[in-house]
């Protein structure tokens, strides 16, 4: 059954900002699947992707996604995810899947280092690259999606409840 919603989409969009309002809005659980990652692993994304690669990275939050089964939970995951699809199939069966889309000018702006932020970024690649990269895996595994554009997080959040109410009955 889908009791649970899951948030996915690009490093910086707010996932797991927006998730912990939603969770509160909703009287769902919380759950940041970087940090069950960082948790299970007992290091930082970081250092996971430097000690394990970037394949290994993935393995590991395939795995670790693949593994959640919480019942009325917002989950928050980690912007790589959409990779392992196991993972998404996985997420997809238990989950309504919310895709935050924010343009790359705002992205941008709103992201520092993607190396300290623990992003998955393969050799050479820029966030240009990668935007374009997952943009249409982010598309293929949404129920729903909703636009950040020029969206203050309270207005992202009224959105997204709003897009719920509409697709899958939940009241608030």
């Amino acid at each position: 059954m889908k009791d649970n919603i899951v948030l996915i989409g690009m490093p910086g969009v707010g996932k797991s900002t927006i998730g912990v309002i939603l969770a509160k809005i909703l009287g769902y659980q919380f759950i940041d699947a970087d940090l069950v990652i960082q948790e299970r692993e007992g290091m930082l994304l970081k250092e996971i992707i430097a000690k394990k690669g970037i394949d290994g990275f993935i393995q590991i939050e395939n795995q670790v996604n693949r593994s959640l089964s919480p019942r009325k939970a917002i989950i928050a995951t980690g912007g790589s995810v959409v990779y392992g699809k196991e993972a998404m199939e996985h997420l997809k069966e238990i989950a309504t899947v919310v895709y935050l889309e924010l343009g790359l000018p705002a992205l941008g702006r709103r992201l520092g280092n993607l190396k300290k932020r623990g992003v998955v970024l393969k050799e050479g690649q820029t966030l240009k690259n990668l935007y374009e990269e997952r943009v249409p895996l982010y598309e293929k595994y949404a129920d729903i999606t909703v636009s950040e554009h020029k969206c203050t997080i309270e207005q992202t959040v009224e959105k997204i409840v709003d897009a719920l109410e509409e697709q899958i009955g939940i009241s608030v």
